[in-house]
Formats: C-alpha cells, sequence, structure tokens
C-alpha cells in the first residue's frame, strides 16, 4: 500500500484487551471497579495529607504527588476503554489517539521519575537524620517535585513531535489505548529516529531512576545494618518496605516493556504489563503506602470523621 495513500487516516481501531466479546461484560465490570478504587483511593491520599498540618513534610509531599500522577495516569486509559466495550466501538480519532499517547508518557515519566525522588527523601531521612530538615529544603523539594512534571512536559511532547511526521499502513492497535510502540508498528515509514529516541528516553526516565534507587537502598540497607536495636531496625525497614513494593510494581513492568528486546515481547505480554503499571499499580498504591502507616490512616479518620459531622 502506497504511503500517499494513508495520509487520510483520521482514525484508530482500539483492538482492546481481548476479541473475545463474550468476556467484554467481565472486563467491563472489573476495570469499572478497578478505576473507581483508584480514583477514590488517591484523592482521599491527597486530601488527607492537605487537610493534616502534621502531614506537610516532604514524604507526605511526594506522596500526594504520586497519588495525583496514578490518578491522571489511570484516567488517560481506563475511561476510554469502558466507554469503547459499553458502546461496542472501538475506534479512535487520530487527534485524539496522539493526545492520549502524549498523556500516557507525560504521567509514565512523571511517576517513574517520583518513585525515584521518593527512594532519595528516605535515603537521606535514614542515612542523614540529623541534617534531614537541612537537606530536604522546601525549595528542594519544590524541585525535585516540580522537575519531573517539566522535563516530562518537553519529552511527551518531543514523542508527539516525531509521531505526527509518520505515514501509517494500517489502524488497528492491537491495545486498549495508543501506546508509542504498537503505533510504530503500523507506520509505513523509516521509524529508526523515534525507536533511537525511545531508547534514550527509557535509559534517561527507567533505567537512571531504577539504578539510583537500587543505590539508595544498598546506602539505606548499610545504614540499618548499623542501628544497634533490632526494634530500631525494624522500624527503619517498615518506613521503606511500602515504596519498595511499588519499585517493583512499576519497574519490574515497564522495564520489560521498554528495554527488553523486541523478540521476547508479545501483544499480550505488552498489553499485560501495561494494565500493571496504568491500572493495578495506581489502584494498589493508597493501600500500599496507607494499610501501615498510622499518620495517613489517622489522617483519613480525621478526614472522614469531619465530613460527617459537617453533614449532619
Amino acid at each position: 500500500m502506497e504511503p500517499r495513500n494513508q495520509t487520510s487516516i483520521s482514525e484508530f481501531i482500539l483492538l482492546g484487551l481481548s476479541e473475545k466479546t463474550e468476556i467484554e461484560p467481565l472486563l467491563f465490570a472489573l476495570f469499572l471497579g478497578m478505576y473507581v478504587i483508584t480514583v477514590v483511593g488517591n484523592l482521599l491520599i491527597i486530601l488527607a495529607i492537605n487537610s493534616d498540618s502534621h502531614l506537610h513534610t516532604p514524604m507526605y509531599f511526594f506522596l500526594a504527588n504520586l497519588s495525583l500522577v496514578d490518578f491522571g495516569l489511570a484516567t488517560n486509559t481506563v475511561p476510554k476503554m469502558l466507554v469503547n466495550i459499553q458502546t461496542k466501538s472501538k475506534f479512535i480519532s487520530y487527534p485524539c489517539c496522539l493526545t492520549q499517547m502524549y498523556f500516557f508518557h507525560f504521567f509514565g515519566i512523571v511517576d517513574s521519575v517520583l518513585i525515584a525522588v521518593m527512594a532519595y527523601d528516605r535515603f537521606v531521612a535514614i542515612c542523614h537524620p540529623l541534617h534531614y530538615a537541612t537537606i530536604m529544603s522546601p525549595r528542594l523539594c519544590g524541585l525535585l517535585a516540580g522537575g519531573p512534571w517539566v522535563f516530562s512536559y518537553f519529552i511527551s511532547l518531543t514523542h508527539i513531535l516525531l509521531m505526527v511526521h509518520l505515514v501509517f499502513c494500517g489502524n488497528k492497535i492491537p491495545h486498549y489505548f495508543c501506546d508509542l510502540k504498537p503505533l510504530l508498528r503500523l507506520s509505513c515509514t523509516d521509524t529508526s529516529v523515534n525507536k533511537i529516541f525511545v531508547l534514550i528516553v527509557a535509559g534517561m526516565v527507567i533505567a537512571t531512576p531504577f539504578i539510583c534507587i537500587l543505590a539508595s537502598y544498598a546506602r539505606i540497607i548499610v545504614a540499618i545494618m548499623q542501628v544497634p536495636s533490632a526494634g530500631g531496625r525494624k522500624k527503619a525497614f517498615s518506613t521503606c518496605s511500602s515504596h519498595l513494593s511499588v519499585v517493583a510494581l512499576f519497574y519490574g513492568t515497564t522495564i520489560g516493556v521498554y528495554l527488553c528486546p523486541s523478540s521476547v515481547r508479545t501483544a499480550v505480554k505488552e498489553k499485560a504489563s501495561a494494565v500493571m503499571y496504568t491500572v493495578v499499580t495506581p489502584m494498589l498504591n493508597p493501600f500500599i503506602y496507607s494499610l501501615r502507616n498510622r499518620d495517613i490512616n489517622g489522617a483519613l479518620r480525621k478526614l472522614i470523621n469531619r465530613k460527617i459531622t459537617s453533614s449532619s
């Protein structure tokens, strides 16, 4: 098919998680429930942190940012998939597809860098406790939280600017949202520049933060092992366990999609990994960070009691 005949493509077809129509009602109910939990959980975390002055610390400031990003990441992909299932329509316009891809990468990049920032915060808190307040100043916290948003804006915009120059030989995307890799496979023009940029970005926003996290926790473990009391070591480890769970969930799937060779990837594996970091991880983060956190639980109880009192 000649490229000039493909410039008129104005929409794509999202094939979804499965082409079996009989399981679509189950998928709709499952993902609707997961999305509602994600929205409620992350918004409650944000409200609890904002409403309690005792939680106005660097750790909870970064957590509030992470909850906002998780809310955006899930909202960018899940509602469109639910609408497609409900309306039996799998079409998405070309501009909407690029918009969805932009925000997917925007929130995904911010998410990855913020997780690394939170690891640095834990490193300073445990390895340099006496200087924590001085090092983690409001100015530095603002830069560490705001920097990923600005950086992600330009990286995601570059992805879109490179994408608009491509010509596509087909419009069927074997995914439930417009992701970069499946779109590149539909192109009948040279995508070498796009692929090189994907590898560079993956190195910057996935591999580099992951290495920094490993280095931070190596230092943290050494510092914890030097704590004389068993109770002190247990308390120190407990403050890191929640964050380590998030690291394992997020990087375990993104590394498989963006850094592993294409020969070991399949459409099914890519969709399963995407579900993990766009739906499952944002849904689990509020539970991971709040279940064993007395400060968050206390703030949530105060917030709920205040709402009940004001409504009665």
